[in-house]
């Protein structure tokens, strides 16, 4: 993928990929990550487009987005096993779309990938 690029924008929001929800919001949408790389994977997204963390001025929209994220933690029963909540920026951040990744488990191995 083009690291310019808006997968969440041009896939996932447009209806052109196959995804299966975890909550959503009028806001916010979380689901489960097409290729995971953890046991449990969720992306969560605003769905207005913001290519990253730093251009994020609406604070009522990181609140909702971390109320979804708290809902399914607890949903999950997450709170007493393991969880890590990342999001990329820079050149970490393969799709230009503010995306946070609940994931839980254990890391899936890839070999020759």
């Amino acid at each position: 993928m083009n690291i310019n690029e808006d997968f969440y924008c041009n896939f996932v929001l447009n209806n052109k990929i196959k995804i299966e929800k975890v909550r959503e919001t009028n806001n916010v949408l979380a689901f489960y990550h097409t290729k995971p790389n953890w046991t449990l994977h969720i992306v969560i997204i605003p769905k207005q487009h913001i290519t990253r963390l730093t251009d994020l001025e609406n604070t009522n929209l990181i609140k909702e987005i971390f109320e979804v994220v708290i809902d399914i933690i607890k949903e999950k029963n997450l709170s007493e096993s393991n969880y890590k909540i990342i999001t990329n920026g820079g050149s970490f951040q393969e799709s230009q779309h503010l995306h946070f990744h609940l994931v839980s488990g254990e890391p899936k191995q890839f070999f020759n990938e």
